[in-house]
């Protein structure tokens, strides 16, 4: 176990005995628990080394960051890119995106995983798998009725051994999120709320300019009728697994967003026509100068660039399993514009 197992064991026993807590409850301890969550350590998560859990787009090196400052420029289109901050939201402690990366906006902020989210003036918000990462709840459907899955004590073990469990019957209060009224005996649903609630703090700050989220996901219909066992999964030493509970807070947990929810969430806070689209198809369109120049600048060699342009983009890589969601609020919704989720 890691140095952080043990703090984090006690505070998930504690908690535990005074009986089950959501699976949303666990991965908010688990990840994010100050001190000992997944992601509140001073260790290093993503790369391509043992040592680390996942690799992002990111870690294919400057090619990244040259490819978004490409693309960001062309959205923002006439508009001086100076004038807007660079704010990258979940930045890994390590450095940002555009570190050592020549770009042309006015300044570049970070805002790490627990650090208070404020957002003011022009900027460029971007985030990099911050939505899939954030607490979810899941449902099962059993005998007529959907009934959230919890996690509870096994009182047959002295150590701390955790357990799935079903809590109750759907709470009315999640009525606003309306599951479908019937699914297939044992159809798992992992219900991403948090991220939708996470990005509305985010375009709710007063802020212009652009959002741009790379991350995966599905549309609600897809969730619902093509992933009967849930979309939930877990990392650990860049191994996927479905056992959720097993080493909390060294490894992990992750479930794909819902697109149409964090759509809405940025239409009715003053972003015009969000636009998602394929990792592939965001670089190829927004990008192109910027491929067509790395192509030409190693004609006839296969180079580390090259490489890892096709890593980003090539459908059988992150191409396709990475998504973009953009989108540009000329100015802030007056207040009577903007509603609640």
């Amino acid at each position: 176990m890691g140095p952080s197992a043990a703090p984090l064991t006690e505070l998930l026993r504690a908690e535990l005995r005074g009986g089950p807590m959501t699976f949303a409850r666990f991965m908010e301890l688990a990840l994010y628990a100050p001190g000992c969550g997944y992601y509140r350590q001073e260790r290093k998560r993503v790369g391509r080394n043992r040592q680390t859990d996942f690799f992002t787009a990111a870690s294919s090196g400057p090619v990244f960051g040259h490819l978004l400052v490409a693309a960001c420029r062309q959205l923002l289109g006439e508009r001086d890119p100076a004038e807007f901050t660079w704010v990258e939201i979940g930045a890994e402690p390590e450095g940002g995106v555009l570190e050592g990366i020549a770009h042309p906006f006015g300044s570049v902020r970070r805002i790490g995983v627990g650090q208070p989210i404020a957002l003011n003036g022009p900027c460029v918000v971007f985030s990099n798998e911050l939505f899939d990462a954030q607490p979810f709840h899941r449902f099962r459907f059993r005998n007529g009725a959907w009934r959230e899955l919890g996690v509870a004590l096994d009182p047959r073990h002295i150590d701390l051994a955790l357990r799935e469990v079903e809590l109750s019957e759907l709470p009315t209060e999640t009525s606003r999120r309306t599951l479908p009224p019937s699914a297939p005996e044992g159809y798992v649903i992992d219900v991403p709320w948090p991220s939708v609630d996470l990005l509305s703090e985010i375009a709710d700050q007063p802020w212009t300019g652009l959002f741009v989220a790379f991350d995966y996901g599905r549309s609600w219909t897809v969730l619902t009728e093509e992933y009967p066992e849930g979309t939930a999964r877990a990392y650990y030493r860049h191994s996927q697994s479905n056992d959720l509970l097993a080493r909390p807070g060294e490894q992990d947990l992750t479930c794909h967003v819902c697109w149409d929810w964090l759509t809405a969430a940025l239409a009715v806070r003053g972003f015009p026509n969000p636009e998602l689209e394929s990792q592939e198809a965001f670089f190829a369109r927004r990008a192109s100068t910027y491929l067509a120049a790395a192509v030409a600048a190693h004609a006839g060699a296969f180079s580390r660039e090259k490489q890892a342009v096709l890593q980003l983009l090539h459908p059988a890589h992150l191409g396709q399993k990475f998504q973009v969601l953009h989108a540009f609020r000329p100015r802030l919704p007056l207040p009577t514009e903007g509603s609640d989720r």
